[in-house]
C-alpha cells in the first residue's frame, strides 16, 4: 500500500508530488536540490555546497521514512553542467560506503531555479 512521506526537515514540494513514497519494501524519494528547509530558500553556490545541502535533504526524508542513506540502492543525479561531475562526485562519495548504490548521472541542462544539481534515490526500508 502506497504511503506518502512528509517532513518539515526537508523542503516542501514545489508542485503536486510527495517528498517520498513508500511502496512495498522500497522508498522512492523525489528529486531534491539545495533548498534550505528552514528558510525555504535555495542555497546556490558551487556544485560541492549544493550537493552537500541536497544530501542533507535526502537524508532527512529517508529518516522520516524510517530509513537512511545506508539503505539507498539507486541514485539518479542531474547536473546543470556535466563538467561539474568530478566536484559533485567528491561530495557524493562522502555520503556512501561500499557497496555503493547503483547510479546514473546526466547533464540535464536547465534545472529548476538555476540549481547546479538535483538528486533522487530509491532505498530499501530499514529492517
Amino acid at each position: 500500500m502506497r504511503k506518502a512521506i512528509a517532513t518539515e526537515q526537508a523542503p516542501k514540494p514545489m508542485g503536486p508530488y510527495s517528498q517520498a513514497v513508500v511502496e512495498g519494501e522500497f522508498i522512492f524519494v523525489a528529486g531534491q536540490g539545495p533548498t534550505n528547509p528552514q528558510t525555504g530558500k535555495r542555497e546556490l553556490g558551487d556544485v560541492r555546497s549544493e550537493t552537500q545541502r541536497t544530501f542533507e535533504n535526502l537524508r532527512a526524508i529517508l529518516q522520516a521514512a524510517g530509513s537512511s542513506l545506508d539503505d539507498v540502492v539507486k541514485c539518479n543525479v542531474y547536473l546543470r553542467d556535466i563538467n561539474d561531475f568530478a566536484a559533485m562526485n567528491e561530495v557524493y562519495r562522502t555520503f556512501f560506503t561500499a557497496p555503493f548504490p547503483a547510479r546514473t548521472t546526466i547533464q540535464a541542462g536547465a534545472l529548476p531555479g538555476g540549481i547546479a544539481v538535483e538528486i533522487e534515490c530509491i532505498a530499501k526500508k530499514a529492517r
